[in-house]
């Protein structure tokens, strides 16, 4: 076999978490998903883990893990946020990684990333190191192997890139056809220019200046064009045709067809683009046209014969190299005629001169903590990684200049943090878009303000107001924000958080939720050392000590804190440091006092007066925690208006109903009344730990009986969670008969919707019982004879109607599912 084939996928989420709280935020624009991490998984992570593989006639054959069959790099700020919030798809990456060891001659098909997705040829030597290091150490931590390629953020390349990947042991890279300048068979001496005419068909060896080489992949630019932006995922059919139609009866030497793309390209950019990708990996394997492979061992399989140069600050996604990091280029999303990118070149030029006022103050202060600054800076990965007290311990005993107390550990790993944050503040996605106020750009700009901030705290230099002052040259195209100093003002500062301010939110948190002495909020540990609470009516208050510490730095400190809720949204706090039992129980006597005799004015009187400054409202809280207090507080008016327009609907229904018949024109109010209480007791009802398919299918009746109309997109989010927990659950117990009877009994029910449903985690689960159930699994165990035959009768009839084919002789389940 002489002709491969080999699909590379970068799958990539820039990093989003609140710098000061090391969580990801609720955001609108990626509704109905709590955040963009949470859609992307849903729409394309996810489904690749599990891709449904469809026979010719639309029935499903057999569910396979993509990853297990393509060349793939994660960026590491995304796994890292799998692993924590969506586990069984980070396993099944792992797992893909250790499947393709096996099937590609001990090669892995996962490769490393530069660790936050900067562009290498933007930025310095010192952080193009770091940057491979901690993309390579966190690629080891994580499939627990030395990594032989490494993925380059939007390819975007030069020589001084390549040494550094080549310096730690990088074996290849993968390039857009572009970046090729020129190329040589080996022993040559002329060069041939190619322009974008180099055959992607080899691999290439790049000679570098220091005497090391690296091999380097350039992609087959027109197929990989096709898959991302000419719909070609629209048939997997024609997906594997224009891949193996790169196949040359021409060419004499091994050769290799490749593509590299987004890997959201598969099931985000294009819905079921996952199910095009399993059929053409499936399709390729059984044609015997060609053999997948991944690059790692196609270069074992054919060395390079060519050699090859590179043009110098170049990317797959900017024609004028790099610039759309650094300038106006004219590269940009679309969208939106008149805007430009003039603020690009400022708030690079700003960041830059933020990274090189904080090098040398850091290496001047870390010098008296660690032995080398900046090795400890490219081993801090290990503290990124894993925050434990073990690990610490361990990381300080290698880099620590002496043995350093309590107070010199955390001012070092503030300086560290304020290095990490100097370098997250540089991630490509800031620059990619439109927009200086777009939640991209915005999260770059968080960066760098806890990089002040830290630096504040730690070397005592303000360096906000110079920075603010050249974020001044840059300016939004929205007119109402003007300079990026206002962008800063209004959607950077307000994220700024102190000890203080989870003091606060902790005390508030206290109001609405009895929570343990001792739990976690966000990336701060708290131990409550006393608490007073006092509650009349809707009213309450908490008087309480607690210590808090940053499981970032371990910066830690006891404050005291008083919180009171006046009912509905009224809401006061206040915190300061913690000074001594007997003033912390003169504040709590006092506050009691006021509160039981109804003294309002006193009590909000002593609380300024014992807090000064240091006062919260609602508005103060985080975010999230600003949603949860005001859900909470609304709840029971919500509950009161709902049983009044329920009472009004249950009024009106059977006039409705014969309105509806008649074809007359429904008043709006009675519209609204029938809108309002359908749609919440579809909710109610999709939302229950059981699916009640009786009461589904009444509330379906009633809508279309008083022609109520619903809303279309919540239901349908809310009625797809309820169906991934209800795959979840058989695929989990589904040897129990009365999972298999309620699913089966839903069925029908679905199709009373008025809009198309994804069934593909009923599909799953059910194609996973078949495959168990071939593996050995014994039903009878569950019961016996009779209900092993009972579970297979409805075990068929329920694959029937998901069209999960029984007979898969001719198509068997692929062994890595």
């Amino acid at each position: 076999m002489n002709r491969y084939v080999c699909i590379h996928g970068h799958f990539y989420q820039p990093p989003r978490e609140n710098p000061w709280l090391e969580a990801v935020e609720r955001q609108e624009s990626a509704a109905p998903a709590h955040d963009w991490n949470e859609r992307v998984t849903i729409e394309c992570y996810r489904p690749n883990a599990r891709a449904r593989r469809l026979g010719e006639d639309g029935w499903l054959d057999a569910i396979t893990n993509n990853y297990a069959r393509i060349s793939y790099n994660f960026g590491p700020t995304l796994l890292s946020w799998l692993e924590e919030h969506e586990p069984g798809v980070y396993d099944a990456i792992l797992d893909a990684d250790r499947i393709s060891v096996r099937r590609f001659s001990g090669h892995g098909s996962a490769i490393a990333q530069a660790f936050n997705h900067l562009i290498m040829p933007l930025t310095n030597e010192r952080d193009k190191k770091t940057q491979v290091i901690w993309g390579i150490e966190d690629f080891k931590h994580r499939f627990g192997r030395h990594p032989e390629g490494m993925w380059l953020p939007e390819t975007a390349c030069d020589t001084a890139s390549l040494e550094a990947l080549a310096e730690h042991g990088i074996r290849y890279t993968i390039l857009a056809p572009r970046q090729c300048k020129s190329i040589r068979k080996l022993g040559d001496t002329g060069w041939q220019d190619v322009g974008e005419g180099v055959d992607p068909s080899r691999a290439y060896v790049v000679n570098l200046p220091s005497g090391r080489t690296i091999n380097v992949f350039f992609y087959d630019g027109p197929v990989s064009q096709a898959v991302a932006f000419e719909q070609l995922l629209e048939s997997g059919e024609r997906f594997a045709n224009r891949l193996m139609s790169g196949l040359s009866d021409d060419r004499g030497h091994t050769q290799l067809v490749h593509i590299g793309t987004d890997g959201e390209t598969y099931g985000h950019h294009h819905r079921y683009g996952e199910m095009a990708l399993a059929y053409t990996i499936e399709k390729i394997e059984r044609s015997g046209v060609a053999k997948l492979t991944n690059y790692a061992e196609f270069l074992d399989i054919a060395p390079p014969e060519f050699e090859a140069e590179i043009h110098e600050n170049s990317s797959w996604s900017c024609v004028h190299g790099v610039e759309r990091w650094r300038s106006d280029c004219g590269c940009h999303s679309g969208g939106n005629a008149g805007w430009n990118q003039a603020w690009r070149a400022p708030l690079r030029k700003a960041l830059d001169w933020l990274r090189d006022e904080l090098a040398p103050r850091f290496e001047a202060a870390a010098a008296e903590l660690l032995q080398d600054p900046w090795e400890a800076r490219d081993a801090y990965v290990h503290l990124v990684l894993d925050r434990s007290s073990q690990v610490v311990d361990g990381f300080f005993r290698a880099h620590g200049a002496r043995s350093l107390d309590r107070a010199e550990r955390v001012r070092a790993l503030q300086l560290l943090e304020m290095q990490r944050h100097a370098m997250y503040m540089y991630t490509s996605c800031g620059w990619f878009f439109d927009e200086l106020s777009g939640i991209e750009t915005v999260q770059v700009m968080r960066y760098a303000g806890r990089a002040i901030q830290l630096a504040e705290e730690t070397l005592g230099i303000d360096l906000l107001d110079p920075f603010l002052e050249r974020l001044g040259e840059t300016h939004s195209n929205l007119p109402q924000l003007g300079s990026g100093r206002r962008v800063f003002d209004l959607l950077v500062r307000p994220s700024f958080v102190s000890l203080l301010d989870v003091g606060a939110h902790y005390g508030v948190d206290l109001l609405f939720e009895d929570l343990p002495a001792k739990c976690q909020v966000y990336c701060y540990d708290t131990e409550r050392l006393a608490l007073r609470r006092e509650e009349a009516g809707q009213t309450a208050l908490r008087v309480g000590q607690v210590r808090l510490t940053s499981r970032m730095t371990r910066e830690t400190g006891v404050f005291s804190f008083a919180s009171v809720h006046l009912g509905d949204h009224v809401v006061h706090a206040g915190v300061r440091p913690f000074r001594d039992d007997e003033s912390f129980e003169k504040i709590a006597q006092d506050l009691a006092d006021s509160f039981e005799h109804g003294d309002v004015a006193e009590l909000i009187r002593t609380m300024d007066r014992e807090f000064g400054k240091s006062t919260y409202s609602l508005r103060s809280l985080f975010r999230e925690e600003q949603q949860r207090v005001i859900s909470h507080v609304m709840r029971s008016k919500i509950d009161d208006v709902q049983d009044s327009i329920r009472r009004a609907y249950d009024n009106a229904a059977p006039l409705m109903r014969f309105v509806h018949s008649i074809g007359a024109e429904m008043p709006g109010p009675l519209a609204g009344a029938a809108f309002q209480v359908l749609n919440a007791e579809l909710e109610t009802c999709l939302n229950a730990s059981e699916l009640d398919h009786e009461r589904l299918a009444d509330l379906l009746d009633e809508a279309v009986r008083t022609g109520a109309a619903l809303d279309i997109e919540r239901i349908r989010d809310t009625l797809h969670r309820a169906l991934r927990r209800l795959g979840r659950e058989l695929r989990l117990d589904g040897a129990r008969i009365d999972k298999l009877s309620k699913a089966l009994e839903l069925i029908p029910v679905l199709e009373e919707f008025p809009f198309e449903i994804d069934l593909s985690e009923l599909q799953i689960a059910a194609c996973t019982l078949r495959d168990e159930a071939r593996a050995g699994l014994s039903v009878a165990a569950m019961g016996g004879d009779d209900a092993a035959e009972m579970w297979t009768v409805l075990f068929e009839k329920l694959a029937d109607e998901l069209k999960v084919r029984l007979d898969t002789r001719r198509s068997e389940a692929i062994a890595d599912a």
